[in-house]
């Protein structure tokens, strides 16, 4: 077996992972959800069936959901290892997984206005590969679905439609802005992963590498900790609740990053992630040996 079909084989088992198995924190976030709820409510019914969707999936190794998204992952690796070959294996990951029915054949060519059949198509997936100094191999992975991929935004501030001007303040009003109009069409109640500053490019890439983090996790910088605690307290008095039908469940969590920008810009990034936030970690020693990550 080559380290192209090794890697192959490692990457089917991460997919697989997130394709099938919700993290225990999103899980956890979602039954508070549930008992937030007032009885007999659409907002306690739709985390109902919610909930158990997720024990369905879990106990058949089976998608959580028809829409099993593009998946996005960023592999740390070793000196000298190809990132070439680790590109070229998980490319190859997703049409097994695809063909093992871990994932739905959802990637659409543009150009031809064909599904590729296979789940892989240009930029599907898409892959990070990023050289560390330590001799494991850590992946990172998550499937980023179309619906709540609809409902990120892009904001340039100042924005006089918001009273937004280029501070903290700004940020926190594009991000409720968000928020609010998503409303449910982005599978509610969504996690939010958000970066101020960077280009066009980057700030949407470091949003989605938000999304990444734990739910009960706390964000080491204390003006980002305390904006995200804000934002979502804010967020769940919106009203919009579980998929629309209003509740007091309208986010789980608030990821924050920021990156340098120029003079001319400053770019305020939301990336919007469904309740279904499949995300998955593995890290591969040297040995052979791997540790599953939250």
């Amino acid at each position: 077996m080559t380290a192209t079909d090794q890697w192959t084989e490692r990457f089917v088992e991460v997919i697989a992972r997130a394709s099938t198995q919700l993290a225990p924190d999103v899980v956890e976030a979602l039954r508070r959800g549930r008992e937030a709820e007032e009885d007999g409510s659409l907002a306690r019914k739709a985390l109902d069936t919610i909930l158990a969707n997720i024990e369905l999936a879990r106990g058949k190794w089976q998608p959580i959901c028809q829409d099993t998204g593009t998946p996005l992952v960023w592999i740390h690796h070793p000196v000298g290892m190809s990132t070439r070959m680790l590109t070229q294996a998980f490319e190859e990951a997703v049409r097994q997984a695809t063909a093992r029915q871990l994932l739905r054949p959802n990637a659409v060519d543009p150009l031809l206005d064909k599904n590729t059949g296979n789940g892989a198509a240009p930029g599907i997936p898409t892959v990070h590969c990023e050289e560390w100094d330590d001799p494991a191999v850590e992946v990172r992975m998550m499937l980023k679905g179309g619906g709540c991929e609809n409902v990120g935004a892009q904001y340039s501030l100042p924005n006089p439609t918001l009273k937004a001007d280029r501070n903290l303040e700004g940020v926190k009003r594009c991000i409720l802005d968000a928020i609010y109009k998503a409303q449910g069409k982005g599978c509610a109640p969504g996690i939010i992963g958000a970066c101020f500053g960077g280009d066009r490019g980057s700030g949407f890439l470091e949003s989605k590498r938000q999304l990444l983090r734990r739910l009960d996790d706390r964000n080491p910088i204390p003006e980002l900790d305390a904006m995200e605690q804000e934002i979502l307290a804010k967020a769940n008095q919106l009203g919009i609740g579980p998929m629309g039908f209003g509740g007091k469940t309208t986010v789980l969590g608030v990821k924050i990053g920021y990156l340098g920008r120029l003079p001319a810009s400053y770019f305020v990034s939301v990336s919007y992630m469904c309740w279904a936030n499949r995300r998955a970690g593995a890290r591969f020693s040297p040995d052979g040996g791997v540790q599953w990550l939250d």
